[in-house]
């Protein structure tokens, strides 16, 4: 962290850092977060976010207020607002939270409950004041299929001079292109299927992957990572473990009787569930095949990308689980 950032974060938030490690996380280039100390020995996340909205923002400020339990809460400005502005983007505080990443493969049958608890907390709070004026689901999914498109064209162009992770790529994705395009199809069906049969919203997470879920040293269940925050159908939080479970949990067993207990009496949608779980697969795979297709990125990243990609396309990956999901509702064949 520059001193310049450093000073912004003691002129916005009142905190005088000491120590700051830059922390490698999530997929968004636009980001970066610091794991940063005072000298009275605090910790906190600071944060620069470019993309998506300062939605998470009011959503985890909103439910620590009403006492949601494993919803860090973000640090308010001198003047209370959620985040300040830096270099023209968001700059946000958070307190650090010690824990074990979930996806490390430490999930057990009291934290899936916990897990369950919390997100039918997040789910049941009223849309009242601030957080009845988040982004809505609106199931279009315009800038995910027209990405998914791009992608397509881009990588049925790539010949032998490009290089090798572009052409591995390529490969795998020319490979998958039927089943991608029957998939991008039938998740448009879907969508302007659903968009004639509203359903009542709640506040979802968005993307309460593993990868977001720390567990603290008492059995503690942390959620963090809020910036996709939307008012939604329940379902478009559940498919994280109803409707492609598996292809999250990582090493963790996946314990649905566990989860289902902490969240209580659920009846949830497949149809929506199908959709959700489609989107999310077209987003996935057409964001980790640009990143290996991208030659501005350095060669590990661009391996590990496409080490995703390869899962997203095995037989238990999310293409599969998107297909099978599909056809579960008779959304696939014909």
């Amino acid at each position: 962290m520059d001193d310049r950032l450093a000073a912004r974060v003691a002129e916005e938030f009142g905190l005088a850092l000491v120590t700051a490690v830059p922390v490698e996380f999530g997929a968004d280039p636009t980001a970066e977060l610091w794991q940063a100390g005072t000298r009275e020995g605090r910790e906190y996340a600071v944060k620069l976010s470019g993309g998506g909205t300062p939605a998470g923002l009011v959503v985890t400020a909103g439910l620590a207020r009403r006492g949601v339990p494993g919803v860090p809460a973000p640090v308010a400005t001198r003047d209370g607002q959620l985040n300040a502005v830096y270099d023209g983007r968001r700059l946000t505080v958070v307190p650090w939270i010690v824990g074990e990443r979930a996806a490390d493969g430490g999930m057990r049958s009291a934290h899936w409950r916990r897990y369950g608890a919390l997100l039918a907390a997040a789910h049941a709070v009223p849309l009242t004041g601030e957080l009845a004026g988040l982004p809505r689901e609106d199931h279009t999914h315009a800038a995910i299929a027209a990405a998914v498109r791009e992608t397509d064209r881009r990588l049925r162009a790539v010949d032998d001079s490009a290089d090798r992770w572009t052409r591995e790529v390529a490969a795998h994705w020319r490979a998958a292109a039927a089943d991608t395009a029957r998939l991008l199809d039938r998740v448009d069906r879907l969508g302007a299927e659903l968009r004639a049969r509203p359903a009542d919203l709640v506040v979802c997470h968005g993307d309460p992957h593993l990868g977001n879920v720390l567990l603290g040293p008492d059995g503690e269940v942390w959620l963090i990572d809020w910036d996709d925050a939307v008012l939604a159908p329940r379902e478009r939080d559940l498919m994280f473990v109803l409707g492609g479970g598996p292809a999250w949990a990582f090493d963790s067993r996946l314990d649905e009787a566990a989860f289902r207990a902490g969240y209580g009496p659920m009846r949830p949608d497949p149809v929506r569930l199908a959709y959700h779980l489609g989107v999310r697969t077209l987003d996935d795979l057409w964001s980790w095949s640009a990143e290996v297709a991208d030659p501005v990125r350095s060669e590990a990243d661009r391996v590990r990308a496409l080490r995703i990609v390869e899962g997203l396309l095995s037989p238990s990956g999310l293409v599969s689980l998107a297909r099978d999901a599909l056809r579960g509702v008779g959304r696939w064949d014909g």
